[in-house]
């Protein structure tokens, strides 16, 4: 219905598409939520929504996944990485040769002229989303302080940020919007406003991390932490001793009930009074993760299984979990999620990039497609956002048979909510000295991660004011929603 609402719209104005929307992020809507009551507030958050983050860490090589398609300019870049080009026509199936990539057509194509863009073929599950209208490519995104091109880039103290194309800093600087040490990420401050507001009955459950890389900050908020998942059984992460392999440790049989509860009893330091600050702390988080894990054990019971099948592997099983917490919604108390996961394997393709990037993505790509089938068949799709995103791109500029760090990246927002079919932001030539080459082929973003972030948030049920709040840097941007969100 959402959909079939925007092209109505589409049509009736004739409108095309609307790459960058301008939005007055601080205006009377906002002041006057500022004022509502909690009960108030939550009754006009409306239907069920969540945002689901897909992180590549290590830093996909976007040059790698969006290709220019056009002859020119697909002759050029192939000229910058000839060698790399070379590595993958010795390859039985020569994956990055022209007449194997999948031609984008996008409703704003007269934007770039004579310029045209592909998918690799590795993406054909999410091609095949872009071009049903449920997939949409946001170009040239990454860590701003403010709009700048190659020219603002002078001097010792440049106006960029902190430690850019450094792995860790720029991890944070992606989830937090500051380098590492930063403890608290724009998804859990965007948890915190709307738990604040009552929209969730529970808000254990608001954010959970189905990943292996343990709490990422992305999730961290003042009130708000994320509550772990096994990635792999969809389960809250199994303590040890616990496990009836573990309890040998003890002395005890694999049956024992008796040894289970005592270990049971002992981690939650049942009965504990003492006066450390602490102690009190730690015996409150171990608490807290019995009884969050039995609560999310029992919210399972009496709902009725998904049926979409999932890639047996990593990330598969990652966004299966997801999938089926959402199916679970109801009994969890929620009305509002945020998700993280990553696949483990690593996108840092300084070498061997022809055998590891294509794999990495026709992995992520399968398992997205049956994501948003899930989705479908819970009749969620135009209420559940996925998005991708990485600490940086990577070098236009190859290095024998890999590629270098970078800072700007092309990356995917994917729901029946997306105004899809469109490149939103802008994708630059692909060759060396244009506007937004910072060297070697590192892309100067033009999309700020506020601004992609602030899109989503305002479509999640936030207020201008509360955006701002959250990511007062914001405020440094004119352009404050994309207009990619219905």
């Amino acid at each position: 219905m959402k959909k079939n609402r925007r092209n109505f719209l589409k049509q009736a104005m004739g409108i095309t598409a609307l790459p960058l929307v301008s939005s007055g992020i601080v205006g009377n809507s906002g002041i006057l939520n500022a004022f509502m009551s909690s009960a108030a507030r939550a009754g006009t958050l409306g239907n069920y929504k969540a945002i689901v983050c897909l992180f590549f860490f290590g830093g996909q090589d976007s040059h790698d996944t969006i290709l220019p398609y056009d002859q020119a300019s697909y002759d050029g870049f192939a000229d910058i990485r000839s060698e790399l080009f070379n590595i993958y026509a010795s390859k039985a199936v020569n994956t990055r040769a022209r007449n194997n990539l999948l031609p984008l057509n996008p409703t704003n194509s007269v934007d770039f002229g004579s310029r045209q863009f592909a998918l690799v073929p590795e993406l054909a599950p999410i091609k095949s989303l872009f071009d049903a209208g449920n997939a949409a490519i946001i170009g040239n995104v990454g860590p701003l302080l403010r709009p700048i091109t190659a020219a603002d880039i002078t001097g010792e103290n440049p106006p960029i940020p902190a430690r850019v194309m450094s792995h860790n800093d720029q991890q944070s600087t992606w989830m937090s919007l500051a380098p590492e040490g930063n403890i608290h990420g724009w998804g859990g401050l965007f948890a915190d406003k709307l738990v604040a507001a009552g929209v969730n009955s529970n808000p254990r459950f608001t954010t959970i991390n189905t990943s292996s890389f343990g709490n990422v900050v992305f999730q961290a908020g003042n009130s708000i932490q994320p509550f772990a998942l096994n990635g792999v059984t969809g389960q809250p992460t199994s303590i040890a001793g616990l496990e009836n392999e573990d309890r040998w440790l003890y002395g005890s049989g694999n049956t024992s009930v008796l040894i289970e509860d005592l270990i049971r009893q002992r981690y939650k330091n049942a009965g504990f009074t003492g006066a450390n600050l602490f102690e009190r702390d730690m015996k409150n988080i171990t608490q807290d993760a019995f009884d969050g894990s039995a609560e999310f054990i029992a919210a399972q019971n009496g709902v009725t299984p998904l049926t979409t099948t999932f890639p047996s592997d990593n990330i598969g099983n990652q966004l299966k979990s997801i999938a089926n917490s959402i199916n679970i919604r109801g009994n969890l108390g929620t009305n509002r999620q945020i998700f993280f996961a990553s696949p483990n394997a690593g996108f840092d393709t300084h070498d061997s990039q022809a055998d590891r990037l294509p794999a990495n993505q026709s992995s992520y790509a399968q398992a997205v497609a049956a994501f948003y089938q899930a989705t479908v068949e819970m009749g969620l799709e135009n209420d559940v956002l996925l998005f991708t995103a990485s600490e940086f791109g990577r070098s236009l500029v190859v290095n024998g048979d890999g590629t270098d760090h970078g800072w700007g990246a092309h990356h995917f927002v994917i729901g029946g909510g997306v105004s899809g079919n469109t490149i939103y932001g802008d994708i630059p030539p692909y060759k060396i000295g244009h506007d937004y080459d910072y060297e070697r082929g590192h892309l100067i973003p033009k999309v700020s991660v506020e601004q992609y972030a602030a899109t989503m948030g305002k479509w999640f049920g936030l207020t201008d004011t509360e955006i701002m709040e959250a990511m007062p840097t914001l405020a440094n941007f004119p352009i404050r929603d994309l207009g990619f969100m219905v």
